[in-house]
């Protein structure tokens, strides 16, 4: 990668961040924080703050981090905490800067569910390019390495603490709202993460590779590897083939398998992000 390469992806990663935080921003403030809806992590303890103290949420929001920041920069590296600072300070402003306007809606459910969807869209944009907004993922990270228990666990716990916080501030009744909130953007992050059209890769036990491949190559534009290996009981010689399709090219790549080859063994897994090689993402003709 050439340094003007390296220069726009990163231009390219600090702009979608600062986006991310624009639409996160509007989640919070339009829809959870009137409502007293509180979202997981150090924004749900921000919220909680910023309610008990009268001090502005944009302000809790950088103090409660900081100590997390520096734990980042420690144990995870100088580029993650650079990053996050720059979502958190870009997050901070948006939530000022969007507080005067007054909420969309008095339905709680609706502000759960839309607060949620928008959060977890924001939040998915920060974290898909590099940066974070909630610290306990990093205390999660230094955790993990030193319990038996994954950081998908650790920050399901403490946001459930969290949450549950919620009940003695807000009222029990906005804390199961907030875990419907919290829930819902949950999903979203992934899904703004992963994308909406996840690739899958196909593995294809055939003795007949080459046709198969060579179908695949024309009729998909998919590039496909050829691996040998050997049948376990038959110790016979097999070929293997492997690629990686989109969600809409399986039906296809189904029906050439079985035209060419209808006794091939063919497994679909997913695939959540591809690097390098020829794969691009396109529609079907």
């Amino acid at each position: 990668m050439t340094p003007k390469q390296k220069k726009i992806k990163l231009i390219k990663k600090f702009i979608m961040m600062f986006i991310g935080s624009i639409i996160a921003a509007v989640g919070l403030e339009i829809f959870l924080v009137p409502n007293n809806i509180i979202d997981g992590g150090v924004v749900g303890l921000s919220i909680m703050a910023s309610h008990l103290t009268g001090v502005s949420l944009s302000v809790f929001l950088v103090v409660l981090n900081l100590p997390f920041l520096y734990l980042g920069y420690v144990q995870i590296g100088k580029s993650f905490a650079i990053s996050t600072l720059f979502a958190i300070c870009s997050l901070s402003y948006w939530v000022h800067f969007f507080h005067p306007i007054p909420e969309l809606t008095n339905d709680l459910f609706l502000a759960a569910i839309f607060g949620g969807v928008i959060i977890g869209v924001g939040v998915g944009l920060i974290i898909r390019y590099g940066g974070s907004l909630d610290g306990t993922e990093i205390v999660a990270i230094i955790l993990d390495k030193r319990s038996g228990f994954s950081v998908g666990e650790i920050v399901m716990f403490m946001n459930l603490f969290i949450l549950s916080s919620a009940g003695f501030v807000f009222g029990w009744d906005r804390a199961m709202y907030s875990l419907i909130a919290y829930f819902v953007a949950y999903k979203f992050i992934d899904m703004t993460i992963e994308g909406l059209e996840e690739s899958k890769a196909v593995m294809i036990v055939s003795d007949y590779p080459n046709e198969i491949a060579d179908a695949l190559m024309a009729r998909l534009g998919r590039g496909v590897t050829i691996l040998h290996g050997e049948g376990g009981y038959t110790k016979d010689k097999k070929y293997v083939l492997y690629s990686v399709i989109t969600r809409l090219e399986m039906a296809k790549l189904k029906a050439i398998v079985d035209e060419k080859d209808e006794n091939a063994f063919v497994t679909f897994n997913d695939v959540h992000e591809v690097m390098g090689g020829q794969f691009k993402k396109k529609a079907i003709h």
